[in-house]
């Protein structure tokens, strides 16, 4: 179908309550949004492109427009995935989560059983008389095991484990060792003091670090990242399968890398003491930390320690004498390095880059995979020192490049939009806490001054709330976060395909080829990769989030029925997200909590109850583990003395009810269907 003149085309967002909100194509947020009522969706499923009609007259105050969907011009979901059930001889799939709410009649030969959790190609999408149908494409095994979740989460965010047999072939061919003839041109390093800091576990070795000082004593800081670019060509089936997976996805005991381990624990990794090449940006600091001067070349390397996380804050901190011994010979550099991160840290701050606390934890897994305990992340000096360095060396680049108007993918982040900016105003308003403009000062200050109050966490995690997503363009707008006028990613082409691009840019300057074929092919390419590389970005996130709830579920089907002290960390009509001290989040229903009938406050974020108890983000608690589930994710609460077994709901993130859904045929769409049975890291 075709849309006339008047109508509007945009992104179909499914509430899960029968309505849902279009986003207009070009959109600067969600303030622009259409809410569609329900039935007027025109049968448009969650994530269609579609053609609304607004509704005449204004919005009401504080509403948002409505309009109607008048046609579906791209549907979003070709595949979906679900559980199977069975209703007499026919099977059919019932979405997962909240979003989809018709079940899909699986036709054709299939292998799939009743509680299998499974994928479809949808081949109708149904009609006022028939349902939506499709054929069996996968069976990820059984629905509410922590295994088939996982790989139904990853088959929905088109993420691939295994690579293609010419994309293998190409990386086994991959040298294993750098020859004399690479080396031909290139700054030599090897004779430096150069070392990688990573975790423990870090098989990926991408970025080394270096700091020595000028005849000025001034320092002189070396980044050094691998040259990933010399081994994957543009254009080569390694390059394409590169672009399509955009970055490596990481979660609990595993790694899905986005080059074959070939490369990306092989030759591109900067394993230690053997040659790699690399491009280094070696800049030479004033007293404050800015940028003197500056080269960037084409290099090789020979690392002189593989150090971790945890022995360089061991060494910092002079707390054992035998590692300071092993290390002697670079303990003073480590050091140094920590003193310049100091320097660093504070020139961030002081033009305003964003200090927000943060609570990071980590799920350790047994030899079989299964989770076994979770463990707080503390960042310590070295981590700090080596997102310093990191941040420093992307910088340096992105403002060459910018100087020289060279193509480039840059990492942006966007002021707080204005409806982000009264929601955080409404928010903290009740707590005391007032600004003017949601600038990086006016922002720091709200965090500062929340800082060892009971308020913090609530605090820190409305600005975090308030703040835009970052994402990749070819157009240099800065980084509000950081409060960089150019910034973009350098130092991660193993793990991130943005920063390979950056790489290939780079040594075309450094090569003289950019204003040639090569070049022009590359400045093509800019645009696109921005883009997928956002949109990748996106889903891996995504896949990371869902997926270590199913990890932390499962962690937790072993803790049921023990009490965690907590805090709340979000607020919905129908009950509280509460996150334990341990790092996992659940919801407690509002049934669940004593008194009777809550109110609830969308502007303020409260429930308040007819006694006056009163609980918004950060209140402390304690709560017992009511119920998990690792097949969705999904971990209940109640409050100590509850008596268990309240009925708790399915609910999202953004707080929405999702609808019971039903299998088997209908005889119209506004009946619905008919059954006996019814059924939601890394440096920057």
């Amino acid at each position: 179908m075709t849309k006339s003149h008047s109508e509007i085309t945009g992104l179909y967002q499914a509430a899960g309550r029968g309505f849902g909100f279009v986003t207009p194509e070009g959109a600067a947020g969600r303030e622009e949004d259409y809410f569609i009522p329900p039935r007027a969706e025109h049968g448009a499923w969650h994530g269609d492109t579609v053609a609304i009609r607004p509704d005449p007259g204004p919005a009401a105050p504080g509403e948002k427009r409505t309009a109607k969907v008048t046609a579906i011009l791209r549907r979003g979901n070709p595949t979906v995935t679900g559980s199977v059930r069975k209703h007499g001889r026919e099977a059919w799939l019932v979405p997962a989560g909240d979003k989809l709410r018709e079940p899909i009649q699986i036709v054709g030969k299939h292998r799939a059983h009743a509680g299998d959790r499974a994928a479809v190609q949808v081949t109708s999408y149904g009609t006022s008389k028939q349902p939506p149908m499709g054929t069996l494409l996968e069976v990820f095994g059984r629905d509410g095991s922590r295994e088939a979740a996982v790989e139904s989460i990853l088959f929905d965010q088109h993420i691939q484990r295994e690579f293609p047999p010419q994309v293998l072939e190409q990386a086994r061919q991959a040298p294993q060792e750098v020859p004399a003839s690479a080396r031909t041109g290139r700054l030599d390093l090897r004779e430096k003091c150069i070392i990688t800091i990573d975790g423990a576990s870090a098989k990926d070795l991408d970025d080394a670090v270096s700091l020595e000082r000028d005849e000025q004593g001034r320092p002189v800081l070396g980044v050094h990242i691998a040259d990933v670019s010399h081994y994957v060509p543009m254009g080569s089936p390694l390059d394409v399968e590169a672009w399509q997976r955009g970055t490596s996805v990481y979660f609990a005991d595993q790694v899905i890398p986005m080059l074959p381990t070939e490369l990306s624990n092989g030759i591109c990794s900067l394993n230690p003491q053997v040659d790699r090449l690399t491009l280094s940006c070696i800049m030479t600091l004033h007293p404050d930390g800015s940028v003197a001067d500056y080269t960037i070349a084409q290099s090789v390397i020979r690392t002189t320690e593989r150090m971790t996380y945890e022995d360089c804050n061991l060494l910092l901190s002079d707390a054992d004498p035998a590692l300071a011994q092993r290390y002697a010979h670079i303990l003073p550099m480590l050091r140094d390095m920590a003193a310049l991160a100091q320097i660093l840290e504070a020139r961030r701050k002081r033009r305003g880059s964003l200090d927000l606390a943060s609570r990071e934890s980590y799920i350790l897994c047994d030899e079989k995979g299964h989770p076994v305990s979770i463990q707080a992340r503390t960042p310590g000096v070295s981590e700090g020192l080596i997102e310093s360095f990191m941040l420093a060396a992307n910088e340096c680049v992105a403002a060459h490049l910018s100087r020289l108007d060279a193509p480039a993918v840059y990492r942006i982040h966007e002021k707080p939009s204005q409806e982000k900016t009264e929601a955080l105003r409404a928010l903290l308003s009740p707590l005391g806490y007032s600004f003017r403009e949601a600038d990086h000062f006016s922002l720091q200050k709200l965090l500062d001054e929340s800082r060892g109050k009971p308020e913090e966490f609530l605090v820190h995690t409305a600005v975090l709330r308030a703040l835009m997503k970052a994402r990749y363009d070819p157009q240099n707008l800065g980084h509000f976060g950081l409060a960089a006028s150019d910034y973009c990613h350098f130092t991660s082409p193993i793990r991130r395909y943005p920063d390979l691009m950056v790489h290939r840019t780079l040594t075309a300057l450094l090569e003289g080829t950019l204003t040639g074929k090569a070049g022009q092919k590359l400045s093509s390419a800019v645009p696109k990769a921005a883009k997928q590389a956002s949109e990748r970005e996106l889903a891996a996130q995504t896949a990371e989030r869902e997926i270590e709830k199913c990890y932390l579920a499962e962690f937790m089907a072993d803790h049921v029925g023990e009490t965690f002290p907590a805090a709340v960390s979000g607020v919905t009509r129908f009950g509280l997200f509460v996150l334990t001290a341990l790092g996992v989040e659940g919801f407690l229903p509002v049934e669940a909590l004593p008194g009777g009938r809550y109110a609830f406050d969308e502007s303020r974020m409260t429930l308040t109850g007819p006694g006056g108890d009163v609980f918004t983000l950060g209140t402390l608690l304690e709560v017992v583990c009511a119920s998990a589930d690792p097949g969705s994710g999904q971990i209940s609460f109640r409050l100590p003395g509850m008596a268990p077994g309240i009925p708790t709901r399915r609910i999202s993130r953004e707080g929405e009810r999702p609808a019971e859904r039903r299998v088997g045929k209908r005889p119209s769409r506004k009946a619905g269907p008919i059954s006996k049975s019814r059924k939601g890291r890394k440096k920057r």
